[in-house]
């Protein structure tokens, strides 16, 4: 049935979309040429080591080959970029690009792909690369923070594929620089997280860009009432394929969290765990594509066979380096999370996050590298007091508590606990800032923490001696004349004029400061570095013997001299 185009009307999920439940167990072992893909298609992964479908490849290929809408529900990380890419190559390689009106042959685009994010877009380039190797195949990305000279330059050529975000399309089509008439396929990558982005209407403006007839795919995590009023407006009869269980099985992954002092302890715990025999072969997770080369080169020089995964290298490079894996020449791999997208090596026994994911989301796409095809799994995440923030945030994201695991021998240093004051070590009180050692709040003397600064200093601030105002107030000496200065004992209750100040004796150099009347307009008499004393207004002088002159007011301003205080109100 057609699907509604009325955005406000009330309908159900069921009325809009026919629904498929499919399982997620592959009985049947199927192969990627058993789906009618192009021979071209099938060498390419072969190549690559792809030789079985994932389900939702399995399910979705063939809807999408037959032309029809779609809707997929599936996770990153289930190999749902190849489950629209593959049949998009396949339409490409097998049907000729359609003429014009006028007979002429078309430059624009036949394939679009819309993703949230830029690091998606990265992905989907990366995968279209990969399978069109013996396709040709003219591919164009359009992103934010890309060289716009370089963008419109791509655009004045022929062009198959655009992989864009939505901002940065919409941009192009508000000034006339892309025409979308030619799209035959819209893919929409991960449409809940574009919802979220606010990219609703953006989405809407460049489905209406395209021809009417278009087949349409749609791939989401979640199906909520916002997606399927999205699906009504842009989806002709869609099928509906839902893979239970292509989300990540958590329960078959045994989760642990591992605390650690500092970078060489974390290197420690690495070396543990990688020595378990138990480790067929394992993912290493790094933040930094540094980080992965600095890794790899430390587990090989340890006699592993390790090899670094991660976007500096070519994609050549990566498919060599996955295939590796696959055969068993490698059995550690260290990747960056966005290289490791897409990654489905069915044997993988261990995950390690080395460094700990910026987003709880991308948590659960690196552990699901694990517990695959029915087998179980092993996850481990080392982190330090600084990233128990992130930890919090795992927590909340897949509503589970952290297991903490220690490893005998290699155990963190303990941290004391918190008085029941509060945090800053006095009831209800803000924590002290701290630049070497932990702050206050803890147990008076501190403590020893490797890896974060040195020993703490002394309570109290800086300084060795003993804390301002300790004692009885009785004990300490009174403040000397001036606060700043000991001139010849405490004060004696004598005139000022009798002491020594500023006027006489201890400055030579300086002449006694001349003070004027002012005004509102600029500064009263002083002392000028070149001329000396200069003369205030109204001829006044402070007197450097003998009782103060009354100070003068000026009409709009203290001139230099304060103004008398006032009494109290």
């Amino acid at each position: 049935m057609d699907l509604p185009v009325a955005a406000n009307t009330e309908v159900t999920e069921t009325e809009i979309l026919d629904t498929v439940e499919l399982d997620a167990a592959n009985d049947g072992r199927a192969t990627f040429a058993d789906l009618g893909l192009a021979p071209a298609l099938t060498k390419a992964l072969e190549e690559v080591g792809y030789q079985y479908p994932t389900p939702i490849q399995e399910r979705a290929i063939p809807v999408a080959l037959a032309g029809r809408d779609l809707i997929a529900s599936a996770n990153t990380g289930t190999g749902k970029t190849a489950a629209f890419v593959l049949p998009a190559l396949h339409r490409m390689a097998t049907t000729p690009r359609p003429l014009s009106a006028e007979g002429l042959q078309t430059f624009g685009p036949r394939l679009l792909v819309l993703t949230p994010t830029r690091e998606l877009a990265t992905q989907v380039m990366d995968a279209v690369r990969g399978y069109s190797k013996y396709s040709r195949i003219h591919t164009l990305a359009i992103l934010g923070g890309m060289p716009y000279r370089q963008q419109l330059e791509m655009l004045r050529r022929r062009v198959d594929l655009v992989v864009a975000t939505p901002g940065r399309l919409i941009d192009h089509l508000e000034r006339g620089r892309l025409d979308l008439s030619t799209v035959e396929m819209l893919v929409l990558d991960e449409a809940d997280r574009m919802l979220d982005m606010g990219f609703l209407e953006p989405v809407e403006m460049i489905a209406n860009a395209c021809p009417e007839n278009r087949q349409t795919l749609l791939f989401t995590a979640t199906v909520d009432k916002a997606m399927v009023r999205l699906a009504g407006n842009l989806l002709k009869n869609p099928e509906r394929v839902d893979v239970a269980g292509g989300s990540v099985n958590v329960s078959a992954i045994e989760q642990r969290f591992l605390r650690a002092d500092g970078l060489e302890h974390k290197e420690k715990l690495l070396a543990h765990l990688v020595a378990d025999p138990s480790m067929n072969k394992g993912i290493v997770f790094a933040a930094t594509k540094r980080d992965a080369d600095r890794l790899a080169d430390s587990l090989s020089e340890m006699g592993y066979a390790a090899a670094p995964l991660h976007g500096d290298m070519r994609q050549q490079e990566r498919n060599r380096t996955v295939q590796a894996l696959r055969n068993g020449r490698v059995r550690l791999l260290v990747a960056t999370d966005v290289a490791a997208r897409g990654i489905d090596v069915p044997d993988v026994t261990h995950v390690i996050n080395f460094d700990l994911p910026r987003q709880a989301e991308d948590y659960v796409h690196r552990i699901g590298r694990t517990g695959r095809a029915g087998n179980t799994g092993n996850a481990f995440s080392l982190y330090t007091r600084h990233e128990w923030g992130l930890v919090r945030g795992i927590e909340g994201y897949t509503q589970t508590r952290a297991v903490e695991h220690v490893i005998p021998g290699l155990e963190p240093r303990e941290l004391p606990k918190r008085p029941a004051g509060g945090p800053g070590g006095t009831p209800g009180g803000r924590p002290r800032k701290s630049f070497g050692g932990h702050g206050g709040g803890f147990k008076q003397g501190g403590f020893k923490q490797g890896g974060f600064g040195g020993d703490r200093k002394p309570e109290g601030g800086f300084r060795a001696e003993s804390p301002r105002g300790e004692g009885p107030r009785g004990e300490r000496g009174d403040r000397p004349e001036g606060g700043f200065k000991k001139f010849g004992g405490p004060r004696d209750g004598h005139p000022r004029s009798e002491g020594p100040h500023r006027g006489e004796g201890h400055r030579q150099d300086r002449p006694a400061r001349a003070h004027g009347a002012g005004h509102g307009g600029g500064n009263g008499g002083g002392y000028h570095p070149l001329d000396g004393a200069k003369p205030a207004r109204d001829g006044a002088r402070k007197h450097n013997n003998g009782p103060r002159p009354a100070r003068v007011q000026g009409d709009g301003g203290t001139g230099g001299l304060r103004r008398p205080r006032s009494s109290a109100n």
